[in-house]
């Protein structure tokens, strides 16, 4: 995968972040993931078309995925991962990947984005358009989401 398809994902993320409560944002571990995201408990999943192709998948644990719409909910308590937090965390989604097509399109390339497919559950795996993909580990105020980027470039070199 294209190292330029790294900062604008990671910008867009804590551009996004800060705007819906969350004061520290920081990059965690880089790797590279192969075959599928093996999922953290809540995985939604968000694609992308045009001079870009492929997918992200956002990872995360039920627990953080509570936290977070928790926190975008401007604290309400959150006792289970129902309808309205699911909705959150998809919005969630949404913002950063949306935030992520503005900065490629400002480096030339036209992206469209699908609307999110959320999964909960722990027990499966989610394979992505590409066999190889980069997994970035952001934390948000402490909690871990696994961005699993399996992007390429449909424009010729």
């Amino acid at each position: 995968m294209d190292a330029r398809f790294i900062n604008p994902v990671i910008d867009a993320f804590r551009e996004i972040l800060p705007q819906l409560g969350f004061a520290d944002i920081q990059r965690g571990k880089l790797s590279m993931g192969s075959n599928s995201v093996e999922s953290l408990g809540v995985t939604v999943i968000i694609g992308m078309t045009k001079d870009l192709r492929g997918s992200v998948a956002y990872n995360m644990s039920e627990a953080t995925a509570m936290t977070i719409a928790s926190t975008m909910m401007g604290g309400m308590p959150v006792a289970q991962f129902d309808e309205l937090p699911q909705s959150a965390i998809s919005e969630l989604v949404n913002m950063v990947t949306a935030n992520s097509a503005i900065r490629f399109e400002q480096m030339g390339m036209q992206v469209d984005i699908s609307p999110p497919s959320l999964v909960v559950g722990s027990d499966f795996r989610a394979r992505l358009l590409q066999e190889k993909f980069l997994v970035i580990e952001m934390l948000a105020d402490g909690n871990l989401i696994q961005l699993n980027l399996g992007l390429e470039s449909t424009q010729a070199n």
